[in-house]
């Protein structure tokens, strides 16, 4: 059986986890998300949903196998997730997760690389990796701490609490929360905004970021020319400009625009 699927639809890809009831991440698992990432990338997507089957997002690794393997065996595993998990992060297009219930461990590590996350009000984060003596592997805490600050990341790292949505939003981890049954509802609709937006510009920014995150400011002015100049020459720019400017001319607003994504 699949344990993740997806489909691309209207340019908008969706990213399903499909290994309920906990979804629990493992080499299938990841393989697969290898693969729908792959697919996608040569898809005419210009966004990603990633949602999950079940009444939870997700509750973390499979952990049944690593108390008897080798050491070398889990660094060389786990590298392989990272590496999928950081693509995702990466993909030059918005990615928005939808989540409800349990959302723990490497399910809250892999939500993490959307750039949105919408949470449903009974949804509920946290790192357990503290009661099985380990780190959050897949980067969860300084993720973390690049949203809600270091000392919020140490405390829920260390605690393994399961924190409330809300108490995500509040500290800049969620960004929406809304009613469970309007979780995906919700990132659908806001995926399609983002199929007719700008694409391009849309993964300039996620680039900057990146930047910033490397290196801060001084990194982000470095890499900014770089990113930002090639976009006055796409087809997006030159028309929403100058519809801008023939707004201006004559004195009314600016148009709302359907991007073509080049």
């Amino acid at each position: 059986m699949s344990q993740v699927t997806h489909l691309v639809e209207n340019k908008i890809a969706v990213l399903t986890l499909a290994h309920p009831p906990k979804n629990r991440i493992g080499d299938q698992m990841v393989a697969e998300l290898a693969d729908a990432l792959a697919a996608i990338e040569q898809s005419d997507a210009r966004v990603v949903v990633l949602q999950s089957e079940g009444t939870d997002f997700g509750m973390g690794g499979d952990i049944r196998t690593w108390p008897e393997t080798p050491n070398h065996q889990l660094r060389a595993a786990f590298t392989r997730y990272l590496d999928v998990f950081n693509r995702l992060e990466q993909m030059p297009m918005p990615v928005i997760a939808a989540v409800q219930g349990m959302c723990l461990g490497g399910g809250f590590e892999l939500a993490l690389r959307a750039d949105i996350i919408i949470a449903g009000e009974s949804a509920h984060f946290g790192h357990p990796e503290q009661g099985i003596a380990i780190t959050t592997i897949m980067g969860g805490i300084y993720r973390v701490a690049e949203r809600a600050g270091r000392a919020k990341a140490i405390e829920w790292a260390l605690t393994s609490e399961r924190v409330p949505a809300h108490t995500m939003a509040a500290a800049g981890v969620v960004n929406r929360v809304v009613a469970d049954d309007l979780v995906r509802k919700d990132a659908m609709a806001l995926a399609e905004t983002f199929s007719k937006g700008p694409t391009r510009a849309h993964a300039a920014h996620k680039a900057l970021l990146r930047a910033w995150s490397v290196g801060g400011v001084a990194a982000a002015d470095q890499a900014m020319f770089d990113i930002s100049m090639p976009l006055f020459e796409t087809d997006d720019a030159q028309m929403a400009m100058r519809s801008a400017v023939e707004a201006m001319a004559a004195g009314r607003p600016r148009p709302e625009l359907e991007f073509q994504g080049r």
